[in-house]
This record gives structure tokens, sequence and C-alpha cells, in this order.
């Protein structure tokens, strides 16, 4: 996603060039909105496979449907995320996982809720930030989210914690190391 502003005025004239069959206005609003999509997938299916899946059966569909948006009822990205949920509980429905139906639910209310006060790009880079965070060890999780969320300094995250403050401090920057590794890849791609 290119940096600098963000605008959704020229999504409703994607929408209509793609009913026509334009693969470069599809190619666009994929661009604008794949990795998005894709992380709140990856957050409630858990695999990179039906994830990725997933994404092409969002495009697929509004490559089929784009004729039937209405730009009166709702916006092109509340548009794509109500397909995005869709899909992803009919995934977690199909495989008995009721509860990460709810939680997919949740996470849908929460994306809804930030795009109306956020531009996509900072919320993306949110959700790049927190994916990576979840794959780190609970150990080093716990202290850099103490530490950043929590405003605690490591003393009193050693005190809160029961840890020994050399501990504390080996975690957070093993932590840190990781994420600096795997989110190295997104920001530089970006630029």
């Amino acid at each position: 996603m290119a940096s600098g502003s963000f605008h959704h005025s020229d999504e409703p004239q994607w929408m209509t060039q793609i009913a026509q069959q334009n693969q470069t206005a599809l190619s666009q609003l994929y661009d604008r909105y794949a990795q998005i999509i894709y992380s709140i997938a990856y957050r409630s299916l858990g695999s990179v496979e039906e994830s990725e899946e997933l994404l092409m059966d969002v495009f697929a569909q509004v490559w089929r449907t784009a004729d039937r948006y209405d730009q009166t009822k709702a916006r092109v990205d509340t548009w794509l995320f109500m397909i995005a949920r869709s899909r992803i509980c009919d995934r977690l429905r199909s495989g008995q996982r009721r509860g990460k139906v709810r939680d997919a639910l949740i996470a849908f209310d929460a994306v809804d809720q930030i795009l109306e006060n956020e531009d996509v790009e900072i919320f993306e880079r949110r959700e790049i930030v927190s994916t990576a965070m979840g794959k780190l060890p609970i150990e080093q999780r716990q202290v850099l989210e103490l530490s950043y969320y929590g405003g605690l300094s490591h003393r009193e995250i050693s005190d809160q914690t029961g840890l020994a403050l050399g501990t504390v401090k080996t975690r957070i920057r093993l932590g840190l190391d990781k994420l600096r590794s795997s989110l190295q890849s997104w920001f530089i791609d970006s630029v």
C-alpha cells in the first residue's frame, strides 16, 4: 500500500469499472484491501492456506457481483468487509469452530468501528504489528505488552510478574529482535 493520504472517492468508480470487467480496477481495489482482509482472515481462521483462499474468494465475488454494489447503501470498504465477514463465518461454521465465529464477528465489529475513525493504512499497519506480536512466544509477548501497552518499566514488570529483572530485560530484547525481523520485510516493501 502506498503511503500518503487515503481517499475513498475513487472506489465507487473502480466498482463501476469492475462491473464492466476492468481488471486494472480490480487490481487497484485488491492492492488497497488485500493485506487488511488477509490479516483479519488469518486472525480469525489461523491458517495461511485458508486465509489465502478466502482472500481469493472475496475478490472473485467482487468480480462477479460488482454490478450489484450500491454506493448509497455502503462504502466500498464496508461492502468488502461484509463479504469477507460472511466468508469467514461460513468457513468457521463448516469447520465446527463455533467459538471462533463469535470471535470473528467481534473482530469485524472492531474493524467497522476503527474504519469510521481511522485511515485504512494506519489500521493495516496496526494489524501487521498485532499479527507479528501474536507469533511471539507468550513469555516475550507478555513482557512487551506490559511495557509498551501497559506503560510499565522493566522494574515494574519484574515486580508484577515475579520474574528477575534480568529475565524481563532479556525477554524484551529477544521479543523486539523477533518483531524487528518479522516486520522488516513488511515495512521495507511499503517504502
